[in-house]
C-alpha cells in the first residue's frame, strides 16, 4: 500500500472538503449551538478547548482526536472535571478519534476546530477546516517550514473569501498591557525605534520515556518537541511569540535578512532528538533597524522572557511574567497601569464574538510571516548562513515524513551543522 505523504494528505482533504459555502453563517446570529472539535488533546489543547467553551454561551465539545487515546481520554478527564464547563461536554466514544487521520472526522461534525497538534500538522489541519468552511482556531506556531507557511497564507486568503474566522494562538497580541504599550509606541512615545531585542531564556522542558514497544514515529510523535519536522525547533516553536512582539512593533513588516548561530551544548544525547539548545540571532529591517535575538533551553542559568525596543526618544520593556510593561522616556518610567486580562480567554472570545456577529477576524498573514520569521533564524543558525526573506520563503526544504503510520519512516534526524548544513 502507498504511503500517506504531506502532498497526498492535502490532496485526499481538497477531494473530501465540503464544497458549498451554505453553511459558512449557519452561526453568525442568533444563539443557535455551536459544536467544537478539538484537534491535539494535550495541555495547550486541553487549555484551548476549555477557553473556548468558556467564550460562549451556548457551545459543546462534541468531538475530539488525538494520535493517542491515552491524551485523548486525559484530556477529557481534565475538562469535564471543571465545573464551569462540564455541562458543556458532550464526546461519547463516537466521537473520540485516534490516530493521523481522526482530524477529518472532527471537521467533519463540527461548526469550530480548535488545532492544537505539533506544528508540523497545522497547514494540512487548516487546509481541511477552511474547505470544509469551519472557524478556527490555529494554535501556534502555523508550520515549520516554508512549504507549510506558503500554504497556510494561501488557504487564509481562502478563508477571508469564504468569510471564515482564523485566530491565532500568538496570544501576546490579546494582552491589553502588550496592546496598551504597542499603540503607544506607534503613537510615538519612544520616538522612531532604532534597534529591539527579544529573549527566551528558560529551563528544561518536559520528555518521555522510551519503551521497548515504540516504534521509531511513536516514539518521535511521544516527544514530537525534540524533532524540527514536528516542532520546527524551539526558535520556532516558543519564541515565535517574541518574534511576532518585535513584528507587531515594526508595524507588521519583516526582517530582510537574518544571521545567526546556535547548538547543543548541554542537550546532547540522542533523547533530545536532534533540535538546538540555544540560538543566538540577528535580524535586519530594509530600514536598518535591527532585532538581536536570543534564546536557550539550559538547566541552572538566569531565565529572561521579554521583548525590548530602543527609541530615539526613549525605550520599552514588554514581558508577561511580570506584566511590567514600561515605557521610559525622558528618564521617568512610565507603568501600564490599566485592566490586566487572560490573553489565552480573550483570543477565544475574539474568536467566538467574531462568529457570532458575523464579523470575521483572519489573523493569517501575520500568524504566517511571524512563524516565517522563526523559521528563518533556525535556517539561518543551522546553516552558519545569512538567510534573506525571499530565501526562507521560497526554501524547498520539506520536513515530512514518508507516510502517515506508526510504521512510517520518519525524516532524517541528523543534527544540524552550521558550515556543513545546507540551504535549500
Amino acid at each position: 500500500m502507498k504511503p500517506t505523504t504531506r502532498r497526498s494528505f492535502l490532496q485526499t482533504t481538497a477531494a473530501a472538503a465540503t464544497t458549498s459555502l451554505i453553511a459558512q453563517n449557519a452561526h453568525a446570529q442568533g444563539g443557535d449551538e455551536l459544536k467544537v472539535g478539538l484537534i491535539g488533546c494535550g495541555g495547550r489543547g486541553t487549555g484551548a478547548a476549555a477557553q473556548a467553551l468558556k467564550a460562549d454561551r451556548n457551545v459543546k465539545l462534541w468531538a475530539m482526536a488525538d494520535a493517542f487515546d491515552d491524551r485523548l481520554n486525559q484530556s477529557l478527564t481534565v475538562l469535564q472535571a471543571d465545573r464551569e464547563i462540564a455541562n458543556k461536554i458532550d464526546v461519547p466514544a463516537a466521537r473520540k478519534h485516534v490516530g493521523f487521520d481522526g482530524y477529518q472526522r472532527v471537521i467533519a461534525s463540527c461548526d469550530v476546530v480548535l488545532l492544537c497538534t505539533p506544528p508540523h500538522f497545522r497547514p494540512i489541519h487548516l487546509r481541511a477546516a477552511v474547505q470544509a468552511n469551519k472557524h478556527v482556531f490555529a494554535e501556534k506556531p502555523c508550520a515549520v517550514d516554508a512549504p507549510g507557511v506558503r500554504s497556510v497564507l494561501e488557504t487564509c486568503v481562502d478563508a477571508r473569501r469564504r468569510n471564515l474566522s482564523v485566530v491565532s494562538g500568538l496570544c501576546l497580541r490579546h494582552d491589553n498591557g502588550f496592546k496598551d504599550t504597542v499603540q503607544r509606541i506607534h503613537d510615538g512615545a519612544i520616538g522612531d525605534i532604532v534597534a529591539l531585542q527579544a529573549n527566551d531564556l528558560r529551563g528544561p522542558i518536559w520528555r518521555r520515556e522510551r519503551t521497548a514497544d515504540m516504534s521509531e514515529m511513536t516514539w518521535q510523535m511521544r516527544n514530537w518537541y525534540y524533532y524540527t519536522w514536528l516542532s520546527g525547533d524551539f526558535n520556532v516553536e516558543q519564541h515565535v511569540h517574541y518574534l511576532d512582539v518585535c513584528a507587531w512593533l515594526m508595524r507588521d513588516t519583516y526582517p530582510v535578512k537574518c544571521v545567526g548561530t546556535g547548538g547543543r551544548q548541554v542537550r546532547t544525547a540522542a533523547e533530545f532528538g536532534h533540535i538546538f539548545d540555544h540560538f543566538s540571532v540577528v535580524y535586519e529591517w530594509a530600514n536598518g533597524v535591527k532585532l538581536f535575538s536570543h534564546c536557550r533551553q539550559q538547566t541552572g542559568c538566569a531565565g529572561d522572557m521579554s521583548g525590548h525596543a530602543l527609541g530615539r526618544r526613549g525605550t520599552a520593556l514588554l514581558t508577561e511574567r511580570r506584566r511590567g510593561l514600561i515605557l521610559r522616556v525622558d528618564g521617568t518610567d512610565r507603568v501600564y497601569e490599566g485592566v490586566t486580562n487572560n490573553m489565552y480567554q480573550t483570543e477565544h472570545d475574539v474568536l467566538f464574538a467574531s462568529i457570532r456577529n458575523a464579523r470575521p477576524v483572519n489573523n493569517g498573514e501575520y500568524m504566517a510571516k511571524s512563524t516565517l520569521m522563526a523559521i528563518q533564524g533556525r535556517m539561518a543558525a543551522y546553516t552558519g548562513q545569512s538567510v534573506t526573506w525571499e530565501q526562507a520563503l521560497n526554501s524547498r526544504e520539506e520536513l515530512s515524513p514518508q507516510g502517515y503510520t506508526f510504521d512510517s519512516r520518519s525524516p532524517a534526524s541528523a543534527v544540524a551543522m552550521p558550515g556543513v548544513t545546507r540551504l535549500t
